[in-house]
């Protein structure tokens, strides 16, 4: 199976009604299925995948690419460039890192429903599956780590959710977040202090 969705994908018919609403609205947005962004070298180099829960309406949903354009990929970038992950402000290139979400198009809402959830997680399993080095993976979110550890072909239940946990999967390593959302850092749910702490030990963790 494809890492990514088709342009048009179908599978999820609540999901494509909504991105075909808001193409009308907004004809000059991407409008689709986000695929994963990966590093210049491509899949073969990363070792670090980063699963947020789905593009936000007017951040990838618009711009095609995972957590630009909304407030939420502005901690998760600038953590990455403080980590080595990532170079660059305006044309930021991911190094050894790829970004992706769980649910690949924008829920009305923000709120994917489980089917969809459960059918895009062929995507993120075909995904994983695809990066050969993958070491560890960060999950952004609850609904984006248990999809992870079911793609992992793992029980949720033996890998619980929690800020700044982490647990193994066969040879990878789980890294749970709390979603850097807007909602998040505003009401102090995630703090910067949080987010870098967790980067430290990811960068520490990566660079063995």
């Amino acid at each position: 199976m494809s890492a990514d969705p088709e342009p048009g994908c179908a599978l999820c018919p609540r999901l494509n009604r909504f991105v075909a609403e808001t193409k009308k609205l907004h004809p000059d947005w991407h409008n689709g299925p986000v695929k994963t962004w990966h590093p210049p070298e491509g899949p073969e180099s990363v070792e670090l995948l980063i699963v947020g829960l789905a593009p936000g309406l007017r951040g990838a949903n618009r711009t095609g690419r995972p957590f630009t354009g909304d407030a939420s990929g502005d901690l998760l970038f600038s953590m990455l460039n403080a980590k080595g992950l990532a170079a660059g402000d305006s044309n930021l290139q991911l190094k050894r890192t790829a970004i992706t979400n769980a649910v690949r198009c924008v829920p009305p809402g923000n709120k994917p429903v489980g089917a969809e959830i459960n059918t895009c997680r062929a995507f993120l399993r075909a995904t994983i599956a695809g990066l050969p080095k993958l070491r560890a993976i960060v999950s952004l979110g609850k609904v984006a780590h248990d999809s992870t550890v079911r793609a992992l072909e793992a029980r949720p239940s033996t890998h619980p959710f929690a800020h700044h946990r982490t647990t193994d999967i066969g040879h990878v390593r789980v890294f749970s977040s709390y979603h850097c959302s807007r909602y998040n850092i505003n009401t102090g749910r995630l703090t910067t202090e949080m987010f870098d702490a967790l980067f430290e030990d990811i960068r520490a963790f990566m660079s063995r």
